[in-house]
């Protein structure tokens, strides 16, 4: 197997629930070796947070010694697949010391801890930078380090309330509706990786790291990119469009003979090819629906007259025709749909890899590298299932040294 572009890049991932797993998940696919570090006895919140499970379910959230009657949460799998996991107390001075002795190792550390938590244990960038000038550390919150709301603790759910996202999505005039995946913490994670990768070709340059501060907040006003955009440039606050575009008519659902199907026309010479394979010449020479603006302009007046045209054909026909001429068209698959397309398969979407449940199915990487491609090489780690491993090999303990640590409730 060709090795990965992180392979010489060691991570400490401290972080729990969405963001910081799936930025380090992201660093892990790319070949970079993830130690992921949880609480004993319960490791990252989202190990209990089904159904569904992946395997028979332990109530406990331990699993037994022999792994069996280990269930793992289809969340916590979804984001932690290719990392080693180890449990540490670091709430204890020795779990801290141990933390301190793993970071020395390492290249990257990300956490999401609220603002100021880990400087009471030792484990803050100015601390740990003092003595690994080299050290890359991200944290990711809510609000950031700095402004009026920085202690706040950040979810997904209000910072997509908060930062704009739920008041332009959901039907025109309907109530705000969130959107169905927990993008924030999803682009947060994207956006820290891409700025942990920016660090380490920075420290590649000049030997020094530095502190990468990602907010939810910050992660969101970004991604409201041209509607934040339309928003500053005009001065009027953003709509709610349902599934209409705010600047492209027509791009939005529509109604056919036996379903739904979505349609996106992108330009004008789009539109004229539309007006021709829908046998609607008329429409193609009013002079209001010319351009892009004017269609824009009228748009509740075109919209209404394509609704009628999209339902005199099926949706098989529509997307066959659309397709041919060049227009994108998409049937609306459910969840279900997608994840069996042909396309995903031929991407390699879903991969399985060995779990001691049975073979686990999940998401695999977007991005194709030709030289260093992404892989998905392990399960996402049982609660401590590397511990032993961890401190023997990396640290240098015994077994007598590792048995005291479980004794006194450090691992």
């Amino acid at each position: 197997m060709t090795a990965g572009a992180l392979r010489d890049i060691r991570v400490i991932d401290l972080s729990r629930i969405l963001a910081g797993p799936y930025c380090a998940m992201l660093l892990a696919d790319y070949g970079a070796d993830v130690i992921k570090i949880e609480q004993p006895g319960s490791g990252d919140p989202t190990r209990q947070w089904g159904p569904p499970w992946f395997g028979p379910q332990d109530l406990s959230g331990v699993g037994t010694p022999d792994r069996s009657g280990i269930g793992e949460s289809a969340y916590y799998l979804s984001a932690n697949r290719n990392k080693r996991g180890m449990t540490l107390n670091l709430k204890s001075p020795e779990g801290q010391s141990i933390a301190r002795r793993l970071i020395a190792t390492a290249d990257v550390v990300i956490e999401n801890f609220l603002p100021g938590a880990l400087a009471e244990f030792g484990l803050d960038y100015t601390t740990l930078a003092a003595g690994h000038p080299g050290l890359i550390y991200c944290s990711i919150t809510g609000y950031g380090q700095t402004g009026p709301y920085r202690d706040r603790p950040g979810y997904d759910f209000m910072i997509q309330a908060e930062g704009g996202i739920m008041s332009i999505t959901g039907p025109a005039g309907g109530e705000p509706h969130k959107v169905g995946v927990a993008i924030v913490d999803i682009s947060a994670g994207l956006f820290a990786a891409t700025a942990i990768l920016a660090a380490l070709h920075h420290r590649a340059q000049t030997g020094r790291g530095q502190w990468i501060d990602v907010a939810l907040f910050d992660a969101q006003l970004g991604w409201l990119a041209n509607v934040a955009s339309n928003y500053l440039v005009s001065g009027e606050p953003p709509a709610r469009h349902g599934n209409a575009h705010p600047n492209i008519v027509p791009y939005e659902t529509f109604p056919t003979a036996d379903g739904h199907i979505a349609v996106g026309v992108g330009s004008d010479a789009q539109w004229r090819r539309f007006c021709a394979l829908a046998s609607r010449p008329d429409l193609a020479a009013e002079p209001r629906y010319a351009t892009n603006a004017g269609r824009v302009a009228e748009r509740e007046e075109l919209i209404g007259l394509l609704r009628g045209v999209f339902r005199q054909r099926p949706s098989a026909a529509w997307l066959a025709a659309l397709q041919a001429a060049r227009i994108p068209a998409a049937p609306i698959n459910d969840v279900p749909a997608a994840l069996n397309d042909p396309q995903a398969a031929a991407r390699e979407m879903i991969q399985t890899v060995a779990h001691p449940a049975g073979p686990l199915p999940l998401v695999g990487p977007v991005a194709k590298l030709s030289e260093t491609p992404a892989t998905v090489r392990a399960a996402p780690p049982l609660l401590g299932e590397h511990t032993n491993a961890i401190l023997r090999d990396e640290l240098g303990l015994s077994e007598v040294e590792i048995a005291e640590l479980r004794r006194d409730e450090v691992v």
